[in-house]
């Protein structure tokens, strides 16, 4: 027998495998044909690089079915195409995890999220394959919730193995090409595969799992980053007209240089005030008006920490007394009933100085004013589940967040 070192990569089986698994997961062939194959002997497996090449084997290739090879390209493609490297980065960052070991956690709880559906209906799942039901999990979370349900220990003693590569966890490996080698597929390139890929999956949903179908949502859709674009709606509304409060000779005006011997003033900007509308009907529950306040708080943030410049008014469909962040603590959320955030908007608007971003944190199951405020505006949604919704009418439906309000859901990250 040709010992293993001698071996070299059967081409034309793991093609054979990868053109099976496109024949059985057709929404995925766009990212199949779009991984470059890389030759390796320090691999288990098959593994996958952060930049879509996938490094193979000889010897697994050589020892695995054609079946089974089809399941493992779709396991490794699947790390890609829902972005666990990046994932897996922003959760090392936000929780302190660092080092292989927490590494490899990353990789076992990636591969619970793809492996509770992607086998079966022509996918057979490879031997030794990761399952949440291994780990005593339920199926169908998200890499980021199993991460918080285990940790290495003996039932994960024979999963010390997994290597995936830098795709599914982020941590990059020496055998590795890196971002400056060859073949490589750029951030704009790895998009539109993305993107073509979740276009399949949408246009034929019932091809596809429950798994599949909500990664292809959120492609299209994908979370905002609440406190982020908040951030950066107060930022605009600060450099916009209406912000400047006084001339300074501390900056001269850029105007200057063009009459000698005479220096302007520039006009000193402020951070914008900011009138946050929460509502208080009784569709929004305790919990989420906790969260508005926790979101009020990260306004004043944004403005500097200028609590004197964020004022809180509680509506439902009324509006409240409007309390300055000043005595945030203390603001009483009082409300119940109906939802008419027309008031509030038109309260918000009286309020003097009058602000230059109105923030509404709400459900979405209010009427909007006709016509756009005359001031910058972003709405803040409330997750809502389904498309049900009751206003005392089984009949309601709320319309939409109109065009002119920068819309973001509250508590995406």
């Amino acid at each position: 027998m040709t010992p293993d070192v001698e071996r070299t990569l059967d081409r034309d089986k793991l093609f054979a495998a990868r053109l099976h698994a496109a024949r059985v997961r057709p929404y995925l062939a766009t990212a199949l044909f779009a991984l470059h194959t890389v030759e390796s002997r320090r691999v288990p497996t098959m593994a996958v690089d952060r930049h879509w090449r996938c490094y193979v084997s000889p010897v697994f290739v050589d020892r695995t079915p054609v079946e089974e090879l089809a399941g493992v390209w779709v396991h490794e493609v699947s790390h890609l195409l829902r972005d666990h490297h990046g994932r897996s980065d922003r959760v090392a960052r936000q929780r302190g995890l660092t080092g292989p070991a927490e590494r490899l956690r990353m990789n076992i709880a990636a591969d619970c999220e793809i492996n509770d559906d992607v086998y079966g209906d022509g996918l057979i799942r490879p031997e030794g394959a990761v399952h949440p039901a291994s780990l005593l999990l339920p199926e169908g979370e998200l890499m980021e919730d199993y991460l918080r349900q285990f940790r290495l220990g003996p039932r994960t003693e024979a999963m010390a193995w997994l290597d995936c590569g830098s795709g599914a966890d982020g941590r990059e490996r020496e055998w590795e090409l890196g971002p400056d080698g060859a073949h490589g597929l750029s951030e704009q390139e790895r998009d539109a595969v993305r993107f073509r890929v979740a276009q399949g999956i949408t246009g034929r949903p019932g091809s596809a799992s429950r798994g599949w179908q909500r990664w292809a949502q959120e492609a299209f859709h994908p979370p905002q980053p609440w406190r982020e674009l908040l951030g950066a709606a107060v930022r605009s509304a600060a450099s916009g007209s209406g912000a400047g409060e006084d001339y300074s000779y501390g900056r001269p005006s850029r105007r200057s240089a063009g009459l000698p011997g005479v220096i302007l003033p520039s006009l000193r900007r402020r951070p914008p005030r900011v009138c946050v509308v929460i509502d208080t009907s009784g569709s929004v529950s305790d919990t989420e008006l906790g969260s508005a306040l926790l979101e009020v708080a990260a306004i004043s943030q944004a403005v500097g920490g200028r609590r004197d410049l964020v004022s809180v008014l509680p509506c439902d469909a009324a509006a409240r007394i409007v309390h300055p962040l000043c005595r945030g603590e203390g603001i009483p959320l009082v409300g119940g009933g109906g939802t008419d955030l027309r008031t509030g908007f038109a309260k918000a608007l009286r309020v003097q100085p009058r602000p230059d971003v109105i923030v509404v944190l709400t459900d979405g199951q209010t009427p909007w004013p006709d016509t756009r405020p005359p001031c910058r505006t972003v709405v803040g949604l409330f997750p809502r589940q389904g498309p049900s919704w009751d206003e005392g009418d089984p009949d309601y439906a709320p319309d939409l967040p109109p065009a002119w309000a920068r819309v973001v859901d509250i508590g995406a990250s």
